[in-house]
Parts: C-alpha cells; sequence; structure tokens
C-alpha cells in the first residue's frame, strides 16, 4: 500500500474499513471466477480443439462443485459476502451470496454440464475454432455474476457480460435464419440494457448508493413517488429480459435460430436472470415503492373517479397476459422450438404472478418456479433437437409417425410436457401448487385463476405438438395415415452424447417431483430472505457500520 493510501484509510473512521476477507469466503467469487479464467484460457488455446472440450468439461465440474459447497455454507452460516478492497458499502464492491442467488447458480451449472455433454453431438470443428466453449464459459460467468453481485451497477456489468456472450453463440454457424434471430435479440437486448442502466443512474442520483445491503436501508426515507418511478423503470427494462407480455415477440422469434444447443442454454438460463433480477430488486430492495398506492386521477372535480394504482397491481396484469397468452401462441406455433419458446414465457408469468403477490409464499413460489424451469426448459429443447435430427424438419406439420420410430424420445417429450405443464407427480406440479395457495391466501383469486389456466392451456398446447409429433403416422394432409419416408434413426453419437444427457435430466426432473425436499428447502429460505433481508444487510454492512 502506498503512502497516500495508508494516510487516507488512517483518516477515516474504522466502521467505513472492512477487515481482511477470510479465505473461507473466498468461495462467493469462485462460481464466476472460475469460468472466466477457463474462458481466457480456452480462447488462447482455440487452434487447438483436440483438448477443449475435456478442458471446458472440467471447468464446468470444479464450478459446480464451488457452488455446492457455497450452497451448503449458505445453509449452515447464512448469506457469504466478499467485498473488494476492504471497503465496506457503499464505496466497495461486494459480492454476496444468499440462499435465492446460491441456488440460482447451483443449478445454473447443472444445465450448463448438461449442455456441454449434449454439445459433443452436434457441435462442429469450425464452431470449437470460433471459440464457442470459451462462450459457454463466459455465458456462465456472466450468469453466476448476475446471480451472486451484492451491487446493482455490477449486475448491470454482468448484464453486458451475458451479452457478449450469447450474441456470440446466437451467430456462431453463419446461416441467414441466425443473423436474423440475432438482431431481434441483440436490439431488445440492447434497449433492455439502455433502459435499465437509466434507472441505475437515477437510483444512484437519488439514493448515492447502488450497494444491495445499502439500498435496503436508504430507500424507505426516498422521495416515494421518485422511487416508484424508478421501480417502474426497472420493471420495465428487466421485463424486456425476461420476456414478459408485451415485450416478449423477440424470444420466439430468436431463440429457435441457433443450435437446440444454444436454445437449450438460452431458454434454461438467459431469461431467469431477468426473473432473478426482478426477484432481487423489486421484492427486496423496493418492495414498499413497488407496493404504494397512487392516485391516477385526483382533485375536487374528480374526486367520483378517483382511484388508485399499484405497480404491484401493474405485475399482476402483466403476469395474468403472459400466462395466458404465452400457451395460446403455442398452439398457433408449426416450428417446434418456436412453440417451446412460447412455453418459456408462459413461465415467466407465472413467476412474475409470485412477485406481484409480494408475500412470502409468492416469492417461494416464484423461486422454485424458477429453479423448475431452468431444468425443465433446458430438457424441453434438447429433446427438441434429437425430434429435429430423427425427421429431418422443424415443422411438426411434416413430422409424424415418430412414435413406432422411436418411443424413447416420445417418453421423454411427453414427461418434459407434463412437466411444463404442473401435472403431479412431475416436478411443475409443487411451483403451481404453491403459487395457486398464495394467490388464494393473499385473496388474489384472478392469479390463481390465470396459474390454473395456464396449466390447462399448457397441456392442451403440448399434448398438441406431442400428437402431431409422435401419435399421428405420417405427415399432414391426405397422407397422415401413410408412413413418414423422412424418418431416420439417431446416430449412435446422437444417442449417446445426445438421448443420454437429455434423459438424465429428465429422469432428475421427474425424481425432483416425487422428492421435492431439496426444492422446498431452498425455496423457502430464499423467500426468507428477501422478504426479510435483516440478515442479508448485517452481513454485508456489519452492525455498527454507517
Amino acid at each position: 500500500m502506498d503512502e497516500l493510501s495508508a494516510e487516507i484509510l488512517a483518516g477515516l473512521p474504522a466502521a467505513f474499513i472492512a477487515g481482511p476477507t477470510l479465505i473461507a469466503d473466498w468461495i462467493v467469487v469462485w462460481p464466476l471466477a472460475l469460468p472466466l479464467i477457463g474462458a481466457a484460457i480456452l480462447l488462447m488455446g482455440r487452434s487447438r480443439s483436440a483438448w477443449q472440450a475435456s478442458f471446458a468439461l472440467a471447468v464446468l465440474v470444479a464450478t459446480l462443485l464451488s457452488e455446492a459447497l457455497l450452497v451448503q455454507r449458505v445453509i449452515e452460516s447464512g448469506p457469504v459476502v466478499m467485498t473488494m478492497s476492504r471497503w465496506l458499502p457503499p464505496f466497495g464492491i461486494s459480492f454476496a451470496a444468499d440462499m435465492l442467488g446460491a441456488s440460482f447458480a447451483l443449478v445454473a451449472g447443472i444445465v450448463s454440464i448438461v449442455v456441454l455433454l449434449y454439445s459433443q453431438s452436434e457441435v462442429e470443428l469450425r464452431e470449437t475454432r470460433y471459440g464457442y466453449y470459451s462462450l459457454l464459459l463466459l455465458l456462465l460467468a456472466g450468469v453466476n455474476g448476475a446471480f451472486l453481485t451484492g451491487d446493482v451497477f455490477n449486475l448491470y456489468v454482468w448484464l453486458e457480460v451475458l451479452l457478449i456472450s450469447s450474441f456470440g453463440l446466437m451467430i456462431m454457424g453463419g446461416r441467414k435464419i441466425q443473423l436474423d434471430g440475432a438482431v431481434k435479440y441483440g436490439f431488445i437486448s440492447l434497449l433492455g440494457t439502455t433502459f435499465f442502466l437509466i434507472a441505475v443512474g437515477l437510483l444512484y442520483g437519488l439514493l448515492g448508493t447502488l450497494n444491495m445491503a445499502d439500498i435496503v436501508r436508504v430507500a424507505p426515507d426516498a422521495d416515494p413517488v421518485a422511487m416508484s418511478g424508478i421501480a417502474g423503470l426497472f420493471l420495465l427494462a428487466l421485463g424486456m429480459k425476461a420476456a414478459a407480455f408485451p415485450v416478449n415477440a423477440w424470444l420466439p422469434a430468436s431463440y429457435h435460430t441457433p443450435d437446440p444447443t444454444i436454445s437449450a442454454l438460452f431458454g434454461g438460463l438467459l431469461t431467469k436472470v431477468g426473473v432473478y433480477a426482478i426477484i432481487r430488486i423489486l421484492g427486496q430492495l423496493l418492495p414498499a415503492n413497488v407496493a404504494r398506492d397512487w392516485a391516477l386521477i385526483r382533485g375536487p372535480n374528480f374526486a367520483p373517479f378517483e382511484f388508485g394504482v399499484s405497480l404491484n397491481l401493474v405485475i399482476a396484469l402483466i403476469a395474468g397476459a403472459t400466462l395466458i397468452l404465452a400457451p395460446l401462441g403455442a398452439m398457433a406455433e408449426t416450428n417446434l422450438r418456436r412453440a417451446i419458446g412460447f412455453l418459456v414465457i408462459g413461465g415467466i408469468g407465472a413467476m412474475l404472478a409470485g412477485v406481484a403477490l409480494g408475500t412470502s409464499g409468492g416469492i417461494f413460489g416464484a423461486a422454485i418456479y424458477a429453479l423448475h424451469s431452468m431444468l425443465t426448459i433446458t430438457g424441453l429443447y434438447l429433446v427438441a433437437g434429437l425430434i429435429e435430427r430423427a425427421t429431418g424438419t422443424t415443422d411438426t406439420r411434416r413430422m409424424g409417425g415418430l412414435y413406432q420410430f422411436s418411443s424413447p424420445l416420445s417418453i421423454l417429450f411427453i414427461c418434459l410436457v407434463f412437466a411444463v405443464s404442473g401435472l403431479p407427480p412431475f416436478l411443475g406440479f409443487w411451483p403451481k401448487f404453491v403459487l395457486v395457495q398464495a394467490g388464494l391466501g393473499g385473496e388474489s383469486y384472478g392469479l390463481a385463476a390465470a396459474i390454473l389456466l395456464n396449466a390447462f392451456l399448457t397441456i392442451v398446447a403440448g399434448s398438441r405438438l406431442w400428437s402431431h409429433i409422435f401419435w399421428r403416422n405420417g405427415r399432414e394432409g391426405d397422407g397422415s395415415e401413410a408412413p413418414n419416408p423422412n424418418l431416420k434413426p439417431l446416430q449412435l453419437k446422437d444417442r449417446w452424447w445426445g438421448l443420454v444427457p437429455a434423459a438424465t435430466l429428465t429422469l432428475a426432473i421427474v425424481l425432483l417431483g416425487l422428492w421435492p425436499a431439496p426444492l422446498f428447502l431452498a425455496g423457502s429460505r430464499a423467500a426468507a430472505g428477501i422478504v426479510d433481508p435483516t440478515a442479508y444487510v448485517d452481513s454485508v454492512s456489519p452492525v455498527g457500520a454507517p
């Protein structure tokens, strides 16, 4: 440390300066440091493709182990914090892991490993040389950074890391349809990021801090009108990221364009980062400004027409519209992965419904629904990729007869459809049950009804897809009963590297549906930490700090 720095530190109150970071607390940065280091090494050695897959797998396994240890540490001792350069908030930048962030990071690690294994069935040599594995690790670093950061501006930084890596993966292959999807995806992502950055600047100008724990302390004393406006701007920006109605058209227009591996990675992880940020910012940092009522029409001349609205009501309306319209879009689709994109959007509506409720039960349901969706949507996209290989097309009207040709694909697809719909005993049943129970308990009967209607419409849409692909003997039209001549068996590489990872993930989804205790443990503790952030605040800003 130079003399000037020592003099500055000596002149500050001791409460401003954090003590040395314990080595045990470094575990909070390993889930993002390991992928970043691994991505840099792979990028430097991208011309040597023989060892890239195995090295990337080793990095992902090490990352998953660090995430599992982090979850165990949070369960045992509460939130884990590491503050950069020994400066306490609001000066220092902190990484903080509570149960919500740590459990999301753990599931993201599982999804990344499954996707990496599956990609061995379709990734090409030229994609390896273009940096496929380094971009995959960089994407995971951005996801984990967003889940584990304790600073709102750092959240913006990690969203930018996500955008860079996801855009590179989106265009990898260079097909015209990929470029078309990348333009739509990139434009809306940049627009959402811009709105988010504007909201961050306004928040800092109003509060003088961007540390999440510090925001929890000072936000209740700020101008309520300005805070409500900032909360609304965050909702708009993150609603774009999460693909909530009415800013959701970009997702089914872009997620089907890259290879199925990339679609699975995006569908399982990227939209959940937006949902996570909504839960963190609107559920924990600014809940009072979300729930506050404001009269839209005031004054003595309009007294009979005076009524109020809250951001909670706006979120509830967005959630209801997303829940109902998304599966209707899936029914109208003939492209398999575009239809799955609408099912992704329907799940976003369910998570927003939990945020709109604003109760511990609502946040609990939103958190476990997000964890379920990360696994189930990934599996659904992976199986869709195998279906496209077996049929040689992406159009469900030209698929048919696959049930007799490949019964394992039929079983995997219908199990995942049931899980997305929320039918027991599959994993998706429990989040929807918790959300409906929370809605009825909070007298939000409209949201509860929308969740149930979404479950019904989703099973109709999913069953329609299954019947067109598997149950019908042949292609749509006069020859629908004739055998489909385009069907071809999966190659050995597709079965080992494609079918086995997808089947393993589906089996895990079924088992978690039968034994949901780990999901309930993570969700309940995550909800408790969001609704009552005292432990989170105290871990970042020790008692006695200004």
